[in-house]
């Protein structure tokens, strides 16, 4: 039997911007590894992240769409209770994370969830856990399912290699409390209403129910006026109608690329409109690929900063067209927008 040995490990941690560090750690080991080091990085991208605590570190969940069952959340609860510290946390990306885990309890820890069918996520460059509201299946305002989507999204594409970070967000309506404006693809359910004239009464609802003013009333008869430059595709209207004159002609996702947060934030630009989820799907499989081809050899650089150039814009617009077809695809679409933090480099 080996006996337990005080190491001082010096190791290379790939922080997330891609900033080497050498981090030295005190750890009791029970024998060494080959190298006599621990990977922290391998760690991290299996979703297990170095705390600045000695030996602990913070276990991230496999959590799409921010949903846990009440039986695995128990198991979660028991499992942070026997081997984590004294609270949970819930990451602003719906993950929840067992913090402060001794690293000689990962094995015991994920085996016990595993038991109960809970995943451990991942970090680093790749295709993370996606994101989601609610959606239609409890939200009023939801027009999309943006829960079943997570799961198919996690299912075809969790934990693939990319570039850099690589984050998938589905908001049910353009409330857009999930903020899929600042995901490297995000995804907003949407309606484009038409008017059926038969069934009208002019009772003005409508109008009184759209806050964008892409509908008024006709001052004699009462009957809406719709200005389609104005409408955010929210269903408001066909909502509020008592005689279903409104209705949903058009109906999907509206889908947004190459944003992110971080210390240089850029706002996703609008490719496509009303896609079915289908065509989703076969979008953002068509979006990695050509991620994955357009950054060979630039290092570790977002989908976003590589669609600032509009020859490479226009080349991705190409391989999403061989992918879904023309018909939904924006003509054009503008380059993500970078939000400037200090626009004239003025010091403070």
């Amino acid at each position: 039997m080996k006996s337990e040995k005080k190491l001082k490990i010096t190791v290379n941690h790939n922080i997330e911007e891609g900033v080497m560090k050498k981090i030295t750690v005190d750890a009791d080991i029970a024998g060494r590894n080959e190298m006599g080091k621990i990977d922290f990085a391998a760690l991290r991208a299996g979703g297990l992240i170095k705390q600045r605590q000695k030996d602990k570190f913070t276990v991230r969940l496999n959590c799409p769409g921010g949903r846990m069952s009440v039986e695995k959340l128990k198991a979660v609860a028991e499992a942070a209770d026997e081997f984590g510290g004294d609270f949970v946390h819930f990451s602003t990306r719906q993950s929840l994370e067992i913090t402060s885990v001794d690293y000689h309890n990962f094995k015991p820890l994920i085996e016990q969830l595993k038991e109960k069918g809970q995943e451990v996520a991942s970090c680093g460059p790749r295709v993370r856990v996606p994101t989601a509201c609610g959606g239609c299946e409890y939200n009023p305002n939801g027009i999309t399912d943006t829960q079943a989507m997570a799961e198919e999204v996690t299912k075809l594409f969790f934990g693939e290699r990319t570039s850099h970070k690589f984050k998938t967000a589905f908001s049910a309506c353009p409330h857009d409390c999930i903020r899929s404006v600042s995901a490297d693809l995000g995804f907003q359910g949407a309606i484009f209403p038409k008017w059926d004239e038969t069934l009208c009464t002019g009772c003005t609802i409508c109008a009184s129910a759209c806050t964008e003013d892409a509908i008024v009333s006709d001052a004699i008869t009462g009957k809406p006026i719709f200005d389609a430059s104005q409408c955010v595709y929210c269903d408001d209207c066909v909502r509020a109608c008592p005689t279903y004159s409104w209705k949903q002609e058009k109906e999907g996702h509206i889908v947004r690329v190459g944003g992110h947060g971080g210390r240089h934030p850029i706002i996703g630009s609008i490719v496509a409109k009303f896609l079915t989820d289908v065509e989703a799907l076969d979008l953002i499989d068509a979006t990695i690929k050509w991620y994955a081809k357009a950054a060979e050899g630039k290092g570790k650089i977002r989908i976003g900063n590589l669609l600032q150039e509009r020859e490479l814009m226009d080349d991705y617009m190409r391989a999403l067209e061989k992918a879904i077809g023309k018909e939904k695809l924006v003509e054009n679409p503008e380059l993500p927008q970078r939000i400037i933090t200090n626009p004239k480099g003025v010091a403070v």
